[in-house]
């Protein structure tokens, strides 16, 4: 059930409602969905005038990107960002942060946050998803034929970092423990310097930003939890179909090193693009891949250049082809 639309975090211009999604062993669960206010005039003669966008973070994330909401809005499209449970505004204490054993359980929460969007027949659905966010709604959409219009996947992990090879020997263990400590400690993989690196770029901090949603060095990983994105990966890998065009941005570059260079600064430290770019072919008929020189992890939390080069890559993608006509 759905609640009322409440003053957001990110203050004038946005707004955002929580949704019960019943609970499990650790309490109520929530996900919580946030709008940009349009601007009306733009929101009836804009390109995008019966476009909703629904956006969906990544691991250890959670919305706070008003140019995110502005440069969508600026095209008349109704902009919105779901913040999944145990994420960020869905977040409650006790919680097991980002805790999930199935990615598909995930529909819930899309389903409850296209219900209060009010999203209906004769309005077009644009899928927004970062990183993990990419992988949930990449395998949403291939479940959901004809629902999705366009899918933008902003370094969308959509394989593991030790590769397909490195993912089939590793995965039988994650689900075997998984069975038997689901909620098991994991060595720590983020060494912080993905937050660093939007530091050193300028984007962090900003008006909104919750550093207890987003910690500096990424909540903690569970067994179960992995087990869950490493099935994603292994269905991506044998083959889905989204059903509609797909835009995939990525940085021109890794730098995955245990110690930091200034080359974090200026390209992906979370995952191996060069092997996303290949994955991404398996997840339609119709996808597009554009490299980011100088991107981060976070193509739109990058330098202004390369932040500027994303944003004129994903219009000329939304304006010249991928809703032209449908």
């Amino acid at each position: 059930m759905a609640g009322e639309w409440a003053p957001d975090i990110l203050g004038d211009g946005f707004e955002q409602q929580t949704l019960a999604l019943g609970a499990d062993d650790e309490g109520d669960l929530v996900a919580t969905v946030v709008r940009s206010i349009p601007n009306p005039l733009r929101g009836v003669l804009g390109p995008l005038h019966d476009v909703d966008v629904l956006s969906v973070h990544g691991w250890s994330d959670y919305f706070f990107q008003p140019a995110q909401a502005h440069f969508w809005t600026g095209l008349g499209a109704r902009f919105f960002a779901l913040d999944l449970r145990k994420y960020g505004r869905s977040l409650r204490d006790g919680q097991t942060p980002g805790f999930i054993t199935d990615l598909d359980d995930y529909d819930a929460d899309i389903a409850a946050a296209l219900d209060a969007i009010g999203h209906r027949r004769g309005r077009r659905l644009v899928l927004l998803g970062h990183s993990t966010g990419g992988l949930t709604l990449a395998l949403w959409a291939a479940r959901h034929h004809g629902e999705v219009a366009a899918l933008v996947l902003n370094s969308p992990w959509l394989e593991l970092q030790l590769g397909a090879m490195g993912r089939q020997a590793l995965a039988p263990l994650v689900q075997a423990r998984a069975r038997w400590d689901p909620r098991g400690t994991q060595a720590a993989v983020d060494f912080g310097f993905y937050t660093r690196a939007q530091r050193e770029v300028g984007v962090l901090p900003v008006d909104g930003y919750r550093d207890t949603w987003r910690p500096e060095f990424g909540f903690p990983t569970h067994p179960a939890w992995f087990a869950a994105v490493l099935e994603g990966h292994r269905r991506v890998a044998f083959g889905i179909e989204v059903g509609c065009p797909a835009l995939v941005l990525l940085s021109a570059r890794s730098s995955l090193q245990l110690t930091w260079t200034a080359a974090m600064s200026s390209s992906d430290s979370v995952l191996v693009v060069d092997d996303i770019a290949r994955t991404a072919t398996r997840i339609g008929r119709s996808v597009t891949i554009a490299r980011i020189d100088g991107a981060l992890h976070d193509v739109f939390l990058s330098r202004p250049d390369a932040r500027d080069e994303a944003y004129s890559a994903l219009e000329r993608w939304v304006l010249r082809g991928a809703l032209e006509g449908r």
